[in-house]
């Protein structure tokens, strides 16, 4: 991923030090284990451990694998330069590379996930600040892009902070799923390898040993993990989308923060863009990308193949680090984002009184009008005021179908903006749980 969208602790995490530093761990731990059973003397076992302040060089590995065409034996060559050909002789005995390359992915994505999962928790947090912010903050609420009937915009963000509070779920399930690790050998059979040497090793990695695997961790728990960031992303676009519309000319109901200094358009300097959440939204189709090739992976030939692998190299930084750097764009979006409730009544009564239309065609039916006649009488006052932008109201009440079933009282409580807000409390509670 570019370093434009990238942020150091998830870059980190992807780096090839990383990678070759778990990569000396998995072999470390093994070691270890295989002593503990006998299996090879503790003076080795212990040998491999002078390499642990090792900075491995990246440069080294790949010369060595220029001439070995093989990534994971490149690596162990080059541990040998540091801990001893005659010392190193056991490390890797009885493996194959995918009980090292699977392990260290999984220990690559619980470390993402961990990351992620403190981003999402950051963001609920500003959601739910700007929630009780706007708690009461009157807005119309729009279906199909039109005006519908009034809400309010702490409900907007407490929606949004429902959804990200279900993803929030969702990446703990997806860490709980990805963590697992394989030390099984070739074919997944403990064949030369004793099933205690996977237990010690992904206890210290902070893994699960996997139930049974083939030569490969099966895919089914990596396509889940990146189906979750997917929908972790769509759900960033939903909220973007939002402050888009809300930030148009036309609609003005708020904004992204736009600093000192900030510059909207090289040709038109009276622009305020949003530029902010239009990247979201790209953001997002990216990170959408990756689901696709993970659920592909799951069909792999036999106990192994490597076709998942070219695409895991790939979607396994690239999704989680456009995802983290979009979660904390996300947040600092809505923690700075600037609210219009002026402007939100404005739009409100654009066509006046219009957002009561079905306040008034339930108390027709409850006064005895049959829906058929109350919807036409309704909806005959409703069009003058969208021809002709007179006041709803008005014209209910200059309507003598309305007025022999209703009286100008009843007609009047029908206006009452409170009627919309009388269960914000209730939502909170189920949302907020406070």
């Amino acid at each position: 991923m570019i370093p434009r969208y990238s942020r150091p602790d998830m870059v980190a995490i992807w780096s090839p030090e990383t990678k070759f530093r778990i990569w000396y761990e998995i072999e470390a731990h093994a070691c270890d284990a295989m002593a503990d059973l006998g299996v090879i003397p503790r003076e080795n076992a212990e040998a491999v451990w002078k390499a642990k302040d090792v900075q491995f060089d990246v440069a080294r590995i790949d010369e060595i694998e220029a001439v070995t065409k093989h990534d994971v034996i490149a690596f162990l060559t080059h541990l040998a330069e540091h801990v001893g050909s005659e010392e190193a002789r056991f490390v890797h005995q009885g493996m194959t590379s995918s009980d090292v390359l699977d392990t260290c992915f999984n220990v690559q994505l619980t470390r993402a996930a961990d990351i992620l999962i403190g981003d999402m928790k950051a963001l609920l947090a500003a959601l739910k600040r700007r929630a009780y912010e706007h708690k009461d903050t009157m807005r119309i609420g729009r279906s199909h892009g039109i005006h519908a009937e009034p809400t309010t915009m702490g409900l907007t963000f407490a929606r949004f902070y429902a959804e990200m509070d279900r993803n929030l779920n969702r990446l703990e399930k997806a860490r709980y799923e990805i963590a697992t690790g394989a030390i099984s050998g070739a074919v997944g059979t403990f064949a030369n390898i004793e099933p205690a040497v996977e237990d010690h090793v992904c206890k210290q990695m902070g893994l699960e040993p996997e139930p049974i695997s083939t030569q490969v961790i099966p895919r089914d728990r990596h396509a889940a993990f990146f189906a979750a960031l997917g929908v972790v992303a769509s759900s960033v676009e939903n909220i973007a989308t939002e402050i888009r519309h809300m930030q148009r000319t036309e609609v003005l109901e708020g904004a992204e923060f736009f600093s000192t200094g900030q510059k909207g358009s090289s040709a038109m300097p009276h622009k305020k863009n949003p530029v902010l959440t239009e990247n979201l939204t790209g953001l997002a189709r990216m990170v959408r990308s990756a689901v696709i090739p993970a659920m592909e992976n799951v069909t792999l030939w036999h106990e192994r193949d490597i076709s998942h692998s070219s695409v895991e190299r790939m979607i396994g930084p690239d999704a989680t680090i456009t995802l983290d750097f979009a979660l904390a764009r996300l947040t600092s979006v809505v923690d700075k984002m600037l609210i219009f409730p002026d402007n939100m009544l404005e739009n409100m009564n654009k066509f006046p009184g219009l957002v009561m239309s079905q306040r008034v065609l339930l108390a027709l039916t409850q006064a005895g009008v049959s829906r058929e006649d109350a919807y036409t009488f309704v909806q005959r006052n409703a069009l003058k005021v969208w021809e002709h932008r007179t006041d709803f109201k008005e014209e209910l009440l200059a309507d003598p179908d309305v007025t022999a079933a209703l009286s100008p009282a009843e007609i009047e409580e029908k206006f009452d903006l409170g009627y919309h807000t009388k269960h914000v409390d209730t939502i909170f509670a189920r949302v907020f749980k406070d």
